[in-house]
């Protein structure tokens, strides 16, 4: 088996080097992001094996991504388009209060994504499939290639995560709503903030109640994240709720995917429900300390290093 499948959009990621409004001609650094690759990464460093499938441009910033995936042992299939970019994603740290991103991704390479660019060999050699809400509104060609994937897992026995990942830049509620209620049935672990589960089930105030209505609706894990709240997971067996790990938090970008990725490495390690989410947790909290969307996501010496007394190793 090859692990966890993901497949969706990567992007170039140009960011502010300090924190320092970007009219005032802030010093920017290239790198690179995306929901999906972000996950496979902080599996690769958890010591689980993880693939990405996904659409660059025959660019520049398309070489950058792949070269990250591949230089952070990520089994990459990257599938290259002509005459279409890689999609940009702009990150100014305005202060050291306020993140703002804006994202370049109208008609890019990857809102190209189609049924067809998963092989159904490659879903059934997998021992699970990733998908996310993001992918799913780039296009509508996207959104099918989304639960196509689903599909393709389903008959071959393969189980499904999904994190819902909602974007209001990309789409409306109503749309979100649509494609969440076709998926979430035939997903074996559900993840959402709680305001993005709200999106699919309605108001609700309380995190364990909206894991129930997830599974309700056929989930088969329903993981609700909370951000400084911590998390809430509840399953066929219980439920559990863990506290957020205290760090001094530096940057938020990229923690709910590290947090879903600390969760799918325990879950395949055959962790049970509850050390997989206190790990998810860990792994969040984590990727607060430093910048960008997926450096400074850990190892598992990073994490039992975490809360140390001594911040320097001699």
């Amino acid at each position: 088996m090859t692990g966890v499948l993901t497949v969706g959009e990567s992007m170039a990621l140009v960011g502010s080097s300090r924190p320092e409004p970007l009219h005032a001609g802030a010093t920017m650094t290239l790198g690179m992001g995306g929901a999906e690759s972000n996950v496979a990464i902080g599996l690769r460093r958890l010591g689980t094996a993880a693939t990405w499938v996904g659409r660059l441009g025959e660019d520049s910033a398309g070489d950058l991504v792949e070269k990250v995936l591949r230089g952070e042992g990520v089994t990459t299939r990257a599938l290259r388009t002509r005459d279409v970019p890689t999609g940009l994603m702009l990150k100014e740290q305005r202060s050291t209060m306020e993140t703002r991103i804006w994202y370049y991704r109208a008609g890019s390479a990857g809102s190209r994504l189609r049924p067809g660019d998963v092989t159904a060999q490659e879903v059934a050699e997998a021992d699970l499939v990733h998908l996310t809400g993001i992918t799913s509104a780039l296009s509508a060609s996207a959104r099918d290639l989304v639960l196509d994937t689903a599909r393709l897992a389903a008959d071959a026995g393969v189980p499904v995560s999904f994190d819902l990942n909602y974007r209001s830049r990309l789409w409306d509620e109503a749309s979100a709503r649509a494609l969440y209620a076709r998926i979430v049935p035939q997903c074996a672990i559900v993840f959402g903030g709680l305001e993005e589960v709200e999106i699919l089930i309605g108001p609700e105030t309380d995190p364990v109640r909206a894991g129930h209505a997830l599974r309700a609706l056929g989930a088969g894990i329903a993981v609700v994240k909370l951000g400084a709240q911590g998390a809430v997971a509840v399953w066929d067996g219980g439920e559990v709720r863990v506290p957020a790990v205290p760090v001094q938090v530096r940057d938020t970008v990229g923690a709910g995917d590290a947090f879903v990725a600390g969760f799918l490495a325990d879950h395949l390690a055959g962790n049970d429900v509850a050390t997989a989410l206190a790990t998810a947790a860990s792994v969040g909290a984590y990727a607060c300390t430093g910048d960008g969307d997926w450096e400074t996501l850990p190892t598992r010496a990073d994490l039992r290093r975490l809360g140390g007394a001594e911040p320097v190793t001699r």
